[in-house]
């Protein structure tokens, strides 16, 4: 009995010695191998699903990452970026963040790193910059863009920091904001000269804000990184001919689009000096959003979409047939020509 009493009396001891170990370890930050971490981690990770697929896109076409953090007074405290594609494309990819506890705000600028059409217009200083600062500029030559911008996305989540020990992981969601906008005209009479053609998008959307609203007053000339011409067979109605069609392809890429703003979009006759068509594209582009999609906002679809091809048919005198456009493969009839 003197035995077992003295078993237990160890045991009571041991555990109680165990325990201060612990406790103390947890307070000064001590950690041995086997008894685990007593910090507060969190680890971000990030998804691009926000598009007409609903499929997570972005280890695929996110190629730099920008995080911010920033305190209840919009003061940065931790800036970490990340270069690599390679490293952004592995499973798993995420930044650990060790806060103190509180209530931060995230925000994600991605792809500003790999290429040169948009510039970050703040000083990133930790415990100076403000979110407000966080304004990007696209880059344009006298207000003029002719490049294939490369992919753009803003991202923004509050984060609560715990004080309670452990590894928490968060996901923050990306919007596109770059669109590649794709003009077809089309003609079956004759051949389309590409020379003849002009093809201009102007917007005001050159100074995305922190929020990725648009700063008013930035407006800027697209104009088509690629034109291209060629010809198509078409089978007639009755399968017993096929009627050569005659196309010109513009392609180019524009800063986000957003509701009760939209970029305009018009063709000119080079010979003549004169507009063909002269059309608002995110309002031609929200008729089409279809049965499918009629539960979204608009801004939601706009954001989502970020290709649109339209198809202009012209006459044999090279103007345009107000009958009807095709947008992303949705035919759109008109009453009347907007010249």
């Amino acid at each position: 009995m003197k035995t077992q009493a003295k078993f237990y009396q160890w045991g009571v001891m041991l555990a109680t010695l165990l325990l201060a170990i612990s406790t103390s370890s947890c307070e000064n930050n001590l950690i041995y191998e086997g008894e685990g971490d007593c910090g507060t981690y969190y680890n971000i990770s990030f998804k691009y699903d926000y598009n007409m697929k609903y499929a997570d896109a972005f280890s695929k076409e996110v190629k730099s990452m920008d995080l911010f953090v920033f305190d209840s007074n919009d003061k940065l405290v931790k800036h970490v970026a990340v270069a690599d594609g390679a490293t952004i494309a592995a499973d798993g990819f995420s930044i650990p963040l060790e806060l103190p506890a509180g209530d931060y705000e995230l925000l994600a600028w991605a792809g500003l790193m790999n290429m040169d059409a948009f510039t970050l217009l703040a000083d990133v200083v930790e415990g100076q910059t403000t979110k407000q600062e966080l304004q990007v500029m696209l880059n344009s030559t006298n207000g003029t863009s002719n490049e294939d911008l490369k992919p753009l996305f803003h991202g923004a989540m509050p984060l609560n920091i715990t004080s309670e020990p452990g590894t928490y992981n968060k996901t923050m969601s990306l919007v596109k904001d770059t669109n590649v906008i794709r003009i077809l005209l089309q003609q079956s009479s004759d051949t389309i000269v590409a020379e003849k053609f002009r093809f201009e998008i102007t917007a005001d959307n050159g100074l995305l804000d922190y929020d990725n609203s648009l700063v008013a007053g930035n407006s800027v000339l697209y104009t088509p990184w690629s034109v291209s011409s060629g010809t198509a067979n078409t089978a007639s109605v009755n399968r017993t001919r096929a009627d050569a069609v005659s196309v010109v392809v513009a392609e180019l890429t524009i800063n986000r689009m957003i509701d009760g703003k939209s970029p305009i979009l018009t063709v000119w006759n080079n010979e003549e000096n004169k507009a063909v068509l002269s059309i608002p594209i995110a309002d031609y582009a929200l008729l089409v959003k279809g049965n499918y999609n009629s539960k979204m906002s608009s801004q939601e679809y706009l954001d989502r979409q970020d290709e649109y091809n339209m198809t202009f048919f012209l006459d044999e005198d090279g103007k345009w047939l107000s009958a009807s456009i095709i947008v992303n493969s949705w035919n759109v009839v008109l009453d009347q020509a907007i010249i």
